[in-house]
């Protein structure tokens, strides 16, 4: 009942409104992207550097979490590709249907780890997004780089570019060094952060409710379900599956099977358009995504607890 009222009905309100906020009352999309900027670049970054800061980084184990993570998200994405000719996809159908099998909606999991463990539990989450962000970002890119129908006029950005602007890894570095050296901030900047992180779990979910677009081909249920099946259920099992394995428990398990049942994010179709990826199928499965994972995450994560320690 607690994760009930704290993150899930929570959760499918906020994307609601969204939803109906995009739609009849603020209807400009210079106005959501400058949201999506301050959150991504602001808010969930000042998130990540006052919970990690302010976390017991001991009891993480920065091993186990690693592996449990990059070994489904490598498998995942390497299954996906390898069923590009039976489920007969197009290159932009495949880079879509590979975002969509390992991108992660980091938003929706920092409710669900906040709700479930508090501070630690938003640190230990953040922990997991500096390991998946980077892995995530050169699949997909390398993946959209030799598949995707790429405009010759855009110019190509080094991966390793790309990871070093990237605000969250920076973010996640940020605290992790305040947190190993024991810097204590000024009274002033920590208030600042503490301000600035706020707004970052509820903005980050309105706009993934203002972003969610249901538009369906035939063709689509199968790419959709495929990808559905991959990224709600199977990633966040096999990661758990080796977590548990390891001895992995607390919230550093639940940060691990969080972070691999969230619903892709909306900055895929933002990709998927930069790179010449299918946006319309990004957007579907998106949008079916987000409001299956309003079910199958709890789901998952009562399964696992059942079978943890």
């Amino acid at each position: 009942m607690s994760l009930l009222a704290t993150a899930i009905v929570p959760i499918i309100l906020l994307l609601a409104a969204g939803a109906v906020i995009r739609r009849w009352f603020v209807t400009e999309p210079a106005f959501w992207r400058g949201l999506e900027w301050m959150s991504y670049r602001v808010f969930t970054p000042a998130l990540f550097i006052s919970s990690i800061a302010a976390a017991d980084l001991s009891v993480v184990p920065i091993g186990p979490l690693a592996l449990s993570l990059a070994v489904p998200i490598v498998a995942a994405a390497g299954l996906v590709v390898s069923l590009r000719r039976p489920l007969r996809a197009n290159g932009p159908q495949l880079t879509s249907m590979v975002q969509g099998t390992i991108r992660i909606n980091t938003y929706i999991g920092l409710i669900f780890a906040t709700a479930l463990h508090g501070v630690n539990g938003a640190a230990t989450f953040a922990l997991a997004s500096a390991i998946v962000v980077p892995l995530v970002n050169v699949i997909c890119v390398s993946v959209l780089a030799r598949h995707g129908e790429r405009p010759a006029t855009l110019r190509r950005v080094p991966i390793w570019r790309a990871l070093l602007e990237n605000p969250l890894i920076q973010g996640v570095a940020v605290g992790l060094v305040l947190n190993l050296t024991e810097t204590v901030l000024p009274t002033f900047l920590s208030s600042t952060l503490s301000l600035l992180a706020a707004p970052a779990l509820v903005c980050g979910t309105l706009i993934s409710g203002a972003a969610m677009h249901l538009s369906f081909r035939r063709r689509d249920v199968l790419d959709v379900g495929v990808t559905a099946i991959l990224k709600l259920v199977a990633l966040p099992l096999g990661a758990a599956g080796i977590a548990l394995s390891l001895g992995v428990d607390g919230p550093t398990l639940t940060s691990i099977v969080l972070i691999s049942a969230v619903p892709t994010a909306p900055s895929a179709y933002v990709l998927a358009s930069r790179m010449g990826g299918d946006t319309r199928l990004m957007a579907s499965i998106t949008g079916i995504q987000t409001i299956l994972a309003t079910v199958s995450m709890p789901a998952i994560l009562a399964a696992v607890q059942m079978l943890a320690p």
